[in-house]
């Protein structure tokens, strides 16, 4: 078994052949179950590897001892397999800066772990963790720590302490964390902080001595300090951390504003309270006044509404859609426009999962021609034009960045590549592709991979026609579609508060420009502090009703920032 193992891989032949330093498997559950879930042995003497990529694997359930021996790996990827043991060997990595074990089913750690000197990134995200090894405070170098989607009752009292002085990034949302140490003030470098669903009650005094703290994010906890509350629930950072810094009522394992008021008089401490009250009930007034509205238009109400129809044929390659229609967008002043795709980006990466959950796809509403049709069709049939390139079919198109791929990997002498490239394997062993096609039969997304040059987002795009698509479930498709909506609220609250000097891209299209009536009618289009989500109705081919976003049920998010007229 294990000769027949080692003569299917020619990959690390070509490894071992070239010598190279990095190497990525990804989706090899044929060739293990031909060795019978095992890794081969070849594997691990390929000593000179400092990046290893093994991810996606459903039938991969543990890493042999064998690990030990790669002992220049610098980065070691292991996420979304089936992994329930992650081997002590990797306490012999004595050179390892990054390892990402997301995505598995481990509920331990070795201890071995807590002995990596050189350790920056650790990622053991959305797996089954009750509780990590203790000794972190070993890894002195660590930086970045990612716990979220476990089962984590409590944070180690070794994680929070001066040794980790280089620890930026800590996020343990979705847990069962039922409190904050105040030692959380012990680390000078935390920039950000994600505890968001968890059983939080209190919020400690000391979390306002992180000095560079920029952001948090406590939402979904039943913190008691109501106001306090709002303050998280609407991501105000510098809001709460002057909130507790001033001895707010935080709570905590920390000091209260009663231990630190306890050497005023009661007339004065009487005076500052409702002098406070005062205060924050203006504040709060203010604050209703300056909230950005997000006004839902009914898909019977629109006098001119998007409907996409889905055939039955998407169901065995990439059954769910979910769409809505934006406007009011202003991405004309200075970087709007950057901002916007660059936080596009970071979602596929974060929520989206590097697009193996989902995948955006955003559209000038100007350029889309409806009725929309969702359907799959045979790589040779189907025909683009990709964003930054000229038509061509999908399989020539997937060939031709195979191919790019490949010389990325020659000229770079590393496996892992970018950009498009690095999603092609999600299209493995596909008959047919998933693709959005507009009234004219013109392709406008082909997803996982790209949307379409024809309907791409200008500065001068103030409508903008959202597509998620999953293969996953149509709830994700909803989560996704919803973090991406408040997220460009979050963008057109920022241009609208700084003001940006205004530039047109010399590359625009004048003919699309001629054809936006917004533009010459309504001058103040996308300066206004409201946002219009217009209904997009998806059905199957007899008209039969599959989603309509945004429902009652979606955009359920609490913000102090944001008010939804439904």
């Amino acid at each position: 078994m294990a000769s027949v193992g080692a003569a299917g891989w020619p990959e690390l032949e070509k490894v071992e052949r070239e010598k190279r330093r990095e190497l990525v498997l990804q989706g090899l559950d044929e060739k293990l179950r031909v060795c019978a879930g095992q890794l081969p042995p070849q594997l691990f003497s390929l000593t000179l590897l400092n990046y290893l990529e093994v991810s996606g694997c459903s039938e991969l359930r543990e890493i042999p001892p064998g690990l030990g021996h790669l002992i220049h790996l610098q980065n070691l990827v292991l996420c979304r397999n089936k992994l329930r043991l992650l081997s002590p060997a990797v306490g012999q990595l004595r050179a390892l800066r990054l390892l990402d074990v997301s995505g598995n089913e481990l509920e331990e750690l070795p201890a071995e772990l807590c002995g990596l000197p050189e350790l920056c990134t650790l990622n053991v995200s959305c797996n089954q963790l009750m509780e990590l090894p203790p000794g972190l405070e070993r890894c002195s170098k660590l930086a970045e720590l990612n716990l979220s989607r476990n089962r984590v009752r409590a944070l180690p009292p070794g994680l929070l302490c001066r040794q980790l002085s280089l620890l930026a990034s800590l996020s343990a949302a979705d847990n069962q964390i039922q409190q904050l140490p105040g030692d959380i003030g012990l680390l000078p470098a935390l920039k950000s902080l994600d505890l968001s669903n968890n059983l939080l009650t209190d919020i400690p005094f000391e979390l306002a001595d992180c000095s560079k703290l920029k952001d948090i994010n406590f939402k979904g906890n039943k913190v008691k300090d109501k106001r306090l509350e709002k303050m998280v629930n609407g991501c105000q950072t510098k809001s709460v951390l002057e909130y507790l810094r001033v001895g707010g009522r935080g709570g905590g394992k920390g000091k209260t504003i009663t231990e630190n008021a306890g050497k005023e008089s009661k007339e004065k401490k009487k005076k500052k309270e409702r002098k406070q009250d005062n205060e924050g009930d203006e504040a709060e007034d203010v604050g209703e006044l300056n909230k950005m509205m997000l006004k839902v238009l009914h898909f019977s109400e629109n006098p001119t509404p998007v409907e996409v129809n889905v055939s039955p044929g998407t169901k065995e390659v990439r059954p769910y859609i979910v769409c809505c229609v934006v406007k009011g967008m202003n991405l004309k002043p200075g970087n709007a426009l950057k901002r916007f795709l660059a936080a596009q980006t970071k979602l596929h990466e974060e929520i989206c999962d590097r697009r193996t959950l989902a995948t955006i796809a955003t559209h000038d509403l100007r350029l889309v021609k409806g009725p929309l049709l969702y359907d799959a069709r045979p790589p040779k049939d189907l025909k683009v034009i990709p964003l930054g390139r000229k038509e061509i079919n999908a399989k020539d198109l997937v060939r031709q960045l195979q191919f790019e791929a490949e010389e990325q990997r020659k000229q770079k002498k590393r496996q892992n590549v970018s950009g498009l490239h690095k999603y092609l394997h999600l299209l493995d062993r596909k008959e047919n592709y998933p693709c959005l096609i507009d009234t004219e039969n013109a392709v406008i997304s082909f997803p996982p991979i790209t949307n379409s040059e024809k309907t791409k987002i200008w500065k001068s795009t103030q409508e903008v026609f959202v597509e998620v698509t999953s293969g996953t479930s149509l709830q994700i498709c909803k989560d996704v579609l919803d973090a991406l909506i408040l997220k460009m609220a979050e963008l057109h609250k920022f241009t609208l508060e700084n003001k940006e000097p205004e530039g047109v891209s010399d590359t625009e299209p004048e003919a699309e420009d001629q054809q936006e009536p917004l533009a010459s009618n309504n001058p103040n289009a996308g300066t206004a502090a409201q946002l219009v989500l217009e209904q997009v109705r998806v059905s199957d081919i007899e008209g039969n009703l599959k989603v309509l976003y945004p429902s009652k049920t979606d955009l359920n998010f609490s913000s102090s920032a944001f008010a939804i007229m439904r």
